[in-house]
C-alpha cells in the first residue's frame, strides 16, 4: 500500500511531523510558499495541514488534484474556501478546542490589565514618571463578570473568575438552569447582565444574532463604569460606539484581542485613554500551539489510513457501508433541526428524535448528530457532525433518541421536538424516492414541502384574501416566490404558509407582512 503523502504548508510544531511519520505517512514541511508556488505541488499531495498563513483557494483546490482532506491547526477556517473543497470531496477539519484554555486564560489577564491600568502604568513608569496616585485600579474580587457566551470557553473563564471570588452572571441562549447551576453562575437576560456587570467578557461566535450585540444602545444599558474585553470575534462590539463610550466614561476601560477588520492596522479606539488592544493572541501560546499541531496531525492521518472523521466541518461522522443509506436522512435531519432553532428562539433544553419505520433500521447516531447539527448552527460558526453532540451537552441539552418499529402514514419518519415555554413544538418529514428529502409537518399542521433556500414561515387565520395580499406585498418588493405550500388544522382556524423565495425577504418588506391582517407570525427562513 502508498503511504499518503502529507505537506505541511504553514510554520507548526515539529511533534505534527513527528506524528505523521510515526504513523505511516510520507510528510514534506515546506512553509512560506506564494500561491502560485503552492500550485505547482499541491497535486502531489493526499493531506495538507495548514494554520492561517495558507490561503486555500479555489484556484488551489482546482489544482489539488489528489487532495483529500486538508486540516486546519486552530479554529477559524476563514482561510478555505470550504464549498469549493466539498465540491471537490476534500473534507475539511478544524481543532475547535484546542487552543481554549489559552483563549480564556487571555480573557482573564485582559481583565487583570483594565483592573490596574498595567499598560498605561508601565509606559509612564519606562517613561521616567512616577505617577502612583495617577494609577487608581479596582479590585476583581467581589466585582460582578458578565459572560456572554456560556460555551466551552466562556466556561473555562466562568471556572476561573470563580476561583478570584467574582460574581458571575451569565447570557446565553442555550444555557440551561441546570447546566448554570453546575458551572456555579446565574442565568440572566442581556439586559440584566448589562445592569449588573463591572466586567463584561464575550465568548461567542460572530453570527446575525450576535453582531454588535454590545451596541451603542446595549453599551448605554451597562453600569457606569463598566470594563469590557472581547477575545472571541470582531464584529460582536460596536467600535464607534466602544469610542465614545470610553471618552465619555461611561465604560471605564476596554480590551480588544480581535476587531472587526485584521489585521488592525487603524481603528477609531487607537489611542484612546484606557484602551487596551492586543494582536489576535487568543490562541498564542506554546502548550495551544502544540496542542492543535498534534490533534491536526491525529485526525489527518486517522483519514488517510482508517477513513476515520473527527472535526469535519463538510462530512458527517460515517463508515463507508452506511454512508449511502444515511445521507440523505442526515439531509432531512439537519434541515429539521435547522427549522426548529429558527422558529422556537426559546431557551431549548430538551429535544427529541424520533425515527420510525425504515429510518428505525439505521445507525440512529448519525441523524441526532445532523439534527442537533442544524439546530445549533444558528448560534455557533464551529459546529460540525462531530462536535454537535458534544456541544449539546455542554449547554445542558437533554437529547433523547426513540424508536419506533412500526410504520405509520410513511413508511420512514424522523420527528424532531422540541420543549418551549409554549408547550412541545413538533417538525416530521420524510423521504421521497428514497433520497428526496420532505417536510411533512410542522407543529402540528401537516404540510408538504423541500427545505431548501431562502423560505418565509407565516401562521395566520385561514380567511379568504390573505393569499392575494401576500402574493401581492413580495410582488411590489420584486421578490419571486419559487413555491407555495399550505397547511391548516381545519377551515377558518389557524393556517401555515410556508414559501420558497428566490431572494433573501429584506427588513423592511417583513415588517410589512407582520402587520397584514390576520397574520400572527411571520418569520424568515434560510436552509
Amino acid at each position: 500500500m502508498t503511504k499518503p503523502r502529507v505537506l505541511i504548508s504553514d510554520q507548526m510544531d515539529p511533534k505534527a511531523e513527528q506524528i505523521f511519520r510515526e504513523r505511516g505517512c510520507d510528510v514534506d514541511v515546506i512553509t512560506g510558499q506564494t500561491p502560485e508556488e503552492l500550485g505547482k505541488i499541491i497535486g502531489l499531495y493526499d493531506g495538507l495541514a495548514i494554520r492561517s498563513s495558507t490561503k486555500l483557494t479555489k484556484e488551489l483546490i482546482d489544482l489539488a488534484t489528489n487532495l483529500k482532506v486538508v486540516g486546519r491547526a486552530g479554529i477559524g477556517v476563514d482561510n478555505i474556501d470550504i464549498p469549493a473543497a466539498s465540491v471537490k470531496g476534500i473534507v475539511v477539519m478544524n481543532t475547535p478546542f484546542g487552543n481554549s484554555i489559552t483563549t480564556a486564560e487571555h480573557a482573564i489577564a485582559l481583565m487583570f490589565a483594565l483592573a490596574r491600568q498595567l499598560p498605561e502604568a508601565d509606559a509612564s513608569t519606562q517613561a521616567g514618571k512616577w505617577e502612583k496616585n495617577r494609577f487608581m485600579g479596582v479590585e476583581v474580587t467581589g466585582k460582578t463578570l458578565g459572560l456572554i457566551g456560556a460555551g466551552n470557553i466562556g466556561s473555562i473563564v466562568a471556572s476561573r473568575a470563580l476561583g478570584l471570588r467574582m460574581k458571575v452572571v451569565a447570557f446565553d441562549p442555550f444555557l440551561t438552569p441546570e447546566r448554570a447551576v453546575e458551572m456555579g453562575v446565574e442565568k440572566a437576560d442581556l439586559d440584566t447582565l448589562l445592569a449588573k456587570a463591572d466586567f463584561i467578557t464575550l465568548h461567542t461566535p460572530l453570527t446575525d444574532q450576535t453582531r454588535n450585540i454590545l451596541s451603542r444602545e446595549n453599551i448605554a444599558k451597562c453600569k457606569p463604569g463598566v470594563r469590557i474585553i472581547n477575545c472571541a470575534r470582531g464584529g460582536l462590539i460596536d467600535e464607534e460606539a466602544l469610542k465614545d463610550a470610553l471618552d465619555s466614561g461611561h465604560v471605564g476601560g476596554a480590551a480588544l484581542d480581535v476587531f472587526v477588520k485584521e489585521p488592525a492596522r487603524e481603528s477609531p479606539l487607537f489611542g484612546t485613554p484606557n484602551f487596551i488592544s492586543t494582536p489576535h493572541l487568543g490562541a498564542s501560546t506554546d502548550e495551544a500551539q502544540v496542542n492543535v499541531a498534534i490533534q491536526v496531525a491525529e485526525q489527518l492521518s486517522d483519514y488517510l489510513l482508517s477513513g476515520g472523521v473527527t472535526n469535519a466541518l463538510n462530512m458527517p461522522s460515517l463508515s463507508a457501508e452506511e454512508a449511502p443509506k444515511l445521507r440523505p436522512y442526515m439531509k432531512l435531519a439537519q434541515n429539521l433541526g435547522s427549522l426548529v432553532g429558527q422558529l422556537a428562539h426559546d431557551n431549548l433544553d430538551k429535544i427529541s428524535i424520533e425515527v420510525e419505520g425504515a429510518a428505525a433500521q439505521l445507525n440512529i447516531k448519525p441523524i441526532t448528530g445532523a439534527v442537533l447539527c442544524g439546530l445549533m448552527r444558528r448560534y455557533t460558526d464551529t459546529v460540525n457532525m462531530v462536535n454537535a453532540p458534544f456541544l449539546a451537552k455542554e449547554r445542558g441539552l437533554d437529547v433523547r433518541e426513540v424508536r419506533h418499529d412500526r410504520e405509520g402514514v410513511y413508511h420512514t419518519l424522523v420527528r424532531v421536538t422540541v420543549a418551549t415555554s409554549q408547550g412541545d413544538r413538533s417538525v416530521a418529514g420524510t423521504l421521497f424516492g428514497a433520497d428526496q428529502p420532505r417536510l411533512v409537518e410542522i407543529f402540528g399542521i401537516g404540510i408538504e414541502a423541500e427545505l431548501e433556500g431562502n423560505m418565509l414561515y407565516i401562521v395566520n387565520e385561514d380567511a379568504p384574501g390573505f393569499i392575494g395580499r401576500i402574493g401581492t406585498l413580495l410582488g411590489e418588493a420584486g421578490i419571486n416566490i419559487g413555491t407555495f405550500h399550505l397547511g391548516r388544522r381545519e377551515a377558518g382556524g389557524e393556517a401555515v404558509l410556508l414559501l420558497s423565495l428566490d431572494n433573501p425577504i429584506p427588513q423592511d418588506v417583513l415588517e410589512k407582512a407582520r402587520k397584514l391582517p390576520g397574520v400572527k407570525t411571520v418569520t424568515a427562513l434560510a436552509f
